[in-house]
């Protein structure tokens, strides 16, 4: 079951806040090729972020951008209704604050990975996604945009003339859509070891999924987001990370 493809491991990293931690980022670093730092609105702050940015490139990882709703208290979580306008906005404000951080530093921004219900909403609303991708164009259009694989953030960001990663999740259970299921019900969040790895491999080395009905769908997987705010996630994510590096071609 080998893949000639060079699959992309992601994560989301600098989600503390102040004195409170969220995440273990250092544990996860190892085992992933690109992170998504918070950029201050769901999460993090700015001393977080130039930690992280620092932490990051000391494992010669690729950086994104993670922006998501102004909402802190939800985690980013919940719906907003902010317009197009809006949304194009507050993408050109997160994305420019963690590029100062990267500049300072002297590393690049690789990527941008919207979070959370912001990211959810723009798999299924176009006018969401077309701000989102106008926004990552207009900074600039070498950036790489990460959306849900399937989704509406990847067709919009592909007609903007955007380099779009598709992705997948190996922690999460698909709908027959393709799309996640929601976290509010029951089972969305996989949290078997051997399920979540089988989930993943099936994707990056088959391209397809098996949904909440049982049904295999296709599915197309340039990166595959790990989860690293638990011990089990990051069990996962190293075995993920050690099986797809020994079926990659060279």
């Amino acid at each position: 079951m080998a893949s000639s493809k060079m699959i992309d491991l992601n994560c989301d990293l600098g989600e503390s806040f102040g004195p409170w931690s969220m995440g273990n980022d250092e544990a996860i670093l190892p085992f992933v090729t690109s992170a998504n730092i918070a950029c201050g609105f769901h999460a993090g702050d700015p001393s977080t972020m130039m930690k992280t940015v620092a932490l990051v490139a000391s494992h010669d990882v690729h950086i994104g951008a993670h922006p998501g709703f102004k909402d802190m208290e939800g985690f980013g979580r919940r719906q907003m209704a902010l317009t197009p306008v809006e949304v194009y906005d507050l993408m050109l404000y997160q994305i420019g604050a963690l590029y100062a951080c990267t500049k300072a530093q002297g590393v690049s921004l690789h990527h941008v990975k919207p979070h959370g219900a912001l990211y959810n909403m723009a798999a299924q609303d176009n006018n969401l996604a077309k701000a989102i991708a106008d926004a990552v164009y207009a900074f600039d259009p070498n950036l790489v945009l990460y959306g849900l694989s399937g989704s509406a953030l990847i067709t919009e960001g592909e007609q903007r003339g955007l380099t779009v990663y598709s992705e997948v999740f190996a922690d999460r259970i698909y709908q027959a859509d393709g799309m996640l299921t929601p976290r509010t019900m029951a089972n969305a969040v996989i949290t078997d070891h051997d399920q979540a790895f089988a989930q993943a491999l099936l994707m990056a080395t088959e391209g397809k999924v098996i949904t909440a009905d049982g049904v295999n769908i296709p599915i197309k997987a340039d990166t595959i987001c790990m989860h690293g705010d638990n011990e089990s996630a990051i069990a996962i994510a190293r075995k993920v990370h050690h099986t797809l590096k020994l079926s990659r071609t060279p």
